[in-house]
C-alpha cells in the first residue's frame, strides 16, 4: 500500500507514468550507495526524511537498492555534502543548495530566494515550470543528478537574544543565516554566519553569534534554542520555501538499472511532500509550549521587512547583471514567480484573508458563548 501511495504521488507530480514502476529485480548484486547528510539525526523530520527515502527504494527495488544515511561529521562534514558527491566520496547527498552559495549564487535559487515564493509555488516551478529541467543543466558542470529533497515550509525568523525593532537594532548583530540570504541581511548591518546546524546552539550559548534561524517550532525546540534566546520573530522572510535537496553522483546515476532509476524519483517526490505535511502537522503544539515556558513571540517590523524586500532584489539584480548561470535561471524563476503569485492573490489570499478574519471572529464568539454559558451554570 505505501508503495503504491508513492507511485500515485509520483504520477500526480507528472514525474512518471501512472504505471507501477517495475520491482522485479534481476539477478544481480545488490547496489549499495551512501548518503552524507547535513542535517543531525535527533532532527527525525529534516534527518529522517532521507531514512524514509531509503526505506522507500529498498522496497521498490526488493532491497536491489541500499542507501545508507549518514549524519554530519560521520563522512562529510555538514557544509560540504555537495562536495563529497562531487568528488564520489558518497554516491548521494541530502543539503541545502543554498549553503553553496559561496560557489555559485545560483544554487540559492534551487532553495529558494528571500521574499522568492511560497513551497507549493516552489515545487510547481520545480516540476512543472521548467526550474528543475533549469538546475539539471547547472549541476552537469558539478557532476550531480539533483532532486527536490523535502521541504520546511515558511520558516520562523529565528531567535534573538535581544529585541531587534528598527533596521537600526540590526547594525552589527551576528547572526548565523546561511549563503545568499546571509548576503541580504548584511545589506541591512548584520555580520552574518555560516554555522552548520550542529554547531550552532554553542555558538550561541557562548554568546559568539547574537541571532540564529533554523527552521520553525518543532526543531527548535528540539535544538533548545529557547533556552538561550527569549526572542523568537517570525516570519522567516529569507527562507519562505526552504526546498532541501537530494545530490547524486551522475556516474551512480546511470549506473543504475531504469527501474531503480524510476523508483528513486518516485521516493524522491514522495519524500519532498511528506516532509513538508510534517512540519505544517507538527509545529502548533511546540509553538505553544516554547510560549508557555517563557518564550516571546515576536513579528518582524513593517521597516525591517521593507528593508529586507529592498536589500534582497536589489541584489538580485545586480548579481543577474554579472552573473550569466543565476541569470539564467533567475530569469525564468522570476516570471513564473509573477504569474503564480497574480493567480494565489486572484484565488488563495483572498480566500486565507477572510478565513483568517472569520476564524478570529469565530473564537470570539465561542469564547462569549463560553463565559455566558458559565455564568448561566453558577448558582
Amino acid at each position: 500500500m505505501k508503495t503504491r501511495r508513492a507511485v500515485l504521488a509520483g504520477a500526480a507530480l507528472g514525474i512518471l507514468p501512472l504505471a507501477a514502476p517495475s520491482v522485479v529485480r534481476a539477478e544481480k548484486a545488490t547496489i549499495r550507495w551512501r548518503l552524507a547528510s547535513s542535517y543531525p539525526k535527533n532532527l527525525d523530520t529534516i534527518h529522517g526524511i532521507a531514512v524514509r527515502l531509503a526505506k522507500h527504494v529498498a522496497e521498490m527495488t526488493e532491497g536491489g537498492l541500499q542507501i545508507q544515511v549518514f549524519g554530519p561529521g560521520e563522512i562529510a562534514p555538514g557544509l560540504q555534502v555537495l562536495d563529497a558527491v562531487q568528488n564520489e566520496t558518497v554516491e548521494m547527498g541530502h543539503t541545502a543548495s543554498i549553503y553553496y552559495s559561496g560557489k555559485n549564487r545560483a544554487f540559492a535559487i534551487d532553495t529558494g530566494l528571500p521574499f522568492g515564493m511560497t513551497p507549493r509555488q516552489h515545487l510547481s516551478w520545480m516540476y512543472r515550470g521548467g526550474g528543475l529541467e533549469l538546475f539539471r543543466e547547472f549541476f552537469k558542470a558539478y557532476g550531480i543528478v539533483n532532486f527536490p529533497g523535502g521541504s520546511t515550509g515558511v520558516q520562523m525568523g529565528g531567535w534573538f537574544r535581544r529585541e531587534v525593532n528598527t533596521l537600526d537594532d540590526l547594525k552589527g548583530l551576528k547572526m548565523r543565516i546561511p549563503g545568499i540570504s546571509g548576503d541580504v541581511v548584511a545589506r541591512l548591518g548584520v555580520v552574518p554566519q555560516n554555522i552548520a546546524g550542529g554547531d550552532t546552539y554553542p555558538a550561541l550559548e557562548r554568546g559568539t553569534i547574537d541571532a540564529v534561524e533554523w527552521v520553525g517550532p518543532y526543531d527548535d525546540e528540539k535544538l533548545g534554542f529557547n533556552k538561550v534566546a527569549k526572542y523568537y520573530y517570525y516570519p522567516g522572510w529569507w527562507d519562505c520555501t526552504g526546498q532541501l535537496a537530494f545530490y547524486v553522483g551522475a556516474k551512480a546515476w546511470s549506473a543504475l538499472p531504469a527501474h531503480y532509476q524510476r523508483a528513486f524519483e518516485v521516493a524522491a517526490a514522495e519524500a519532498s511532500w511528506d516532509m513538508l505535511a510534517h512540519y505544517d502537522s507538527s509545529n502548533m503544539a511546540p509553538l505553544r509550549r516554547l510560549i508557555a515556558g517563557g518564550t516571546e513571540l515576536r513579528p518582524f517590523s513593517r521597516e525591517i521587512m521593507e528593508g529586507g524586500y529592498r536589500a534582497a532584489f536589489g541584489l538580485y539584480g545586480e548579481e543577474a547583471e554579472k552573473n550569466p548561470e543565476f541569470r539564467r535561471i533567475y530569469r525564468e524563476w522570476l516570471k513564473f514567480r509573477d504569474d503564480i503569485v497574480t493567480w494565489f492573490r486572484v484565488a488563495e489570499a483572498t480566500f486565507e484573508s477572510n478565513l483568517y478574519s472569520l476564524y478570529k471572529t469565530r473564537a470570539t464568539d465561542l469564547s462569549t458563548d463560553r463565559a455566558a454559558n458559565k455564568t448561566a451554570r453558577s448558582p
